[in-house]
C-alpha cells in the first residue's frame, strides 16, 4: 500500500539523491497524522460546545479526582500555558459555569479552581466523543499493532517530556 509520503520521499530521492530523506518516512507521517487528529479532536469538542483549550483545562481538573480541583499553578504545569493565559481561561470557563474559584485553605492568598457539575458533564461527554473519533483513526490497526505503535511513539516522545 502506497501513501502520499511514499510519493513525497520518492520525489526527493529522485531530485536530491545526495540527501538521506529517511526521516521523512516517519516524521512526515506523524505530521500528517497530527493534522488528521487535530481535525478529529476539534470536531469532537465542537459537538460538545468546547474549544480544545477548554477541554484541556476541564479534563485536567477531571483527572485530578474528587473534588476535581487544582491550583492555577498545577493547571499551568498540565496545560503548558503562561499564567496570564491561564487566568484568562479560568475567567472564561467560570463565566460559562464550568469552573469556580475557591479560596485555598492552605494558602490565604491562593485560590483553587474546581470543576462544577456542568463542567464535569462537559468533560465526560467530550472525552467520550474524542475516544470515538480516535478509535476510528486507529481502527485499521490490530491491538498488537496499537500497543507496538504506542511503545515506539513513547520512545520517541519521552525525551521531550523531560525538557
Amino acid at each position: 500500500m502506497e501513501d502520499e509520503v511514499d510519493r513525497l520521499v520518492a520525489a526527493w530521492r529522485r531530485e536530491r539523491p545526495d540527501l538521506d530523506v529517511e526521516p521523512l518516512e516517519v516524521l512526515s507521517r506523524v505530521s500528517r497524522l497530527a493534522r488528521h487528529l487535530d481535525r478529529a479532536r476539534r470536531q469532537a469538542f465542537a459537538e460538545h460546545q468546547l474549544e480544545p483549550w477548554e477541554f484541556d483545562v476541564l479534563t485536567a481538573l477531571r483527572r485530578a479526582g474528587t473534588p476535581y480541583q487544582l491550583s492555577p499553578g498545577q493547571l499551568l504545569t498540565q496545560t503548558l500555558v503562561t499564567s496570564g493565559t491561564m487566568t484568562n481561561r479560568i475567567d472564561r470557563l467560570a463565566k460559562k459555569g464550568l469552573v469556580e474559584r475557591l479560596p485555598d485553605p492552605s494558602d490565604r492568598r491562593g485560590v483553587l479552581v474546581r470543576l462544577t457539575p456542568a463542567g464535569r458533564d462537559h468533560a465526560d461527554s467530550a472525552l467520550a466523543g474524542l475516544l470515538t473519533q480516535e478509535r476510528a483513526i486507529l481502527a485499521d490497526l490490530s491491538p498488537t499493532q496499537r500497543r507496538d505503535l504506542a511503545a515506539l511513539l513513547r520512545a520517541l516522545t519521552a525525551p521531550f517530556d523531560n525538557l
